[in-house]
């Protein structure tokens, strides 16, 4: 039997334009990324069977908009939750240009059970959540939307792809892999699955298009 799902990055966050540190489920969209989530309600155009978001107030503001047009409430799953590298109070106070050098030496360090502060992930923790989420995909109903995060969902790619993330070489090649994936903030890609654990990934070409036109 054919399987849709829909998996949306998140609209643009102040983190992602080098604000300030935050906590980081506390993170908000920008300007910019408000005005994203309207695209994506505009332009998407399936009706969603069910809407899922992780437990991060941006990938919430981007679902927002497109359950208010549906009329439909979304569900918080915490599988969705994004790598949290560093825990913030180790970044307090700092711009996006300051925490950059730390965390490109958390990811060239490689290694998967690393908690870097209290608050947390370990890489294994993460990918563990990542499979978890590919553990119940069959199970989800058609056309299912979900709102989550771009190094989450270029994780879910890599791992759908059969390659491992269990160590060292695994957590850098999946580094580099995620590192050049497109997905801009409001980007859309459509899954498709066609036999047990098999999918077919696709970007939605009209939401591309939509988010490139707000940048000319």
């Amino acid at each position: 039997m054919s399987l849709t799902l829909y998996f949306i990055r998140h609209g643009e966050s102040v983190s992602n334009v080098g604000g300030m540190t935050m906590e980081h489920g506390s993170i908000p969209l920008s300007d910019k990324g408000k005005h994203q989530a309207q695209v994506v309600a505009e332009t998407l155009s399936v009706v969603p069977s069910q809407v899922l978001v992780s437990g991060l107030i941006r990938s919430k503001q981007t679902a927002q908009p497109f359950c208010d047009k549906h009329q439909v409430n979304y569900q918080i799953n915490p599988l969705l939750n994004e790598v949290h590298a560093i825990s913030h109070e180790l970044i307090d106070g700092m711009t996006g240009e300051q925490r950059s050098p730390i965390a490109q030496a958390y990811w060239m360090e490689g290694d998967v059970n690393k908690r870097t502060g209290e608050h947390a992930d370990t890489f294994n923790e993460f990918r563990g959540r990542v499979d978890g989420f590919i553990g119940a995909m069959v199970d989800l109903p058609d056309n299912t939307v979900i709102f989550g995060h771009g190094i989450w969902f270029g994780l879910l790619m890599w791992r759908l792809m059969g390659f491992e993330a269990h160590d060292r070489q695994g957590m850098l090649g999946f580094r580099r892999f995620q590192g050049g994936l497109p997905l801009l903030n409001g980007m859309a890609y459509v899954l498709q699955s066609v036999d047990s654990g098999q999918w077919n990934i696709k970007v939605h070409q009209g939401l591309l298009q939509r988010l490139k036109e707000l940048e000319l």
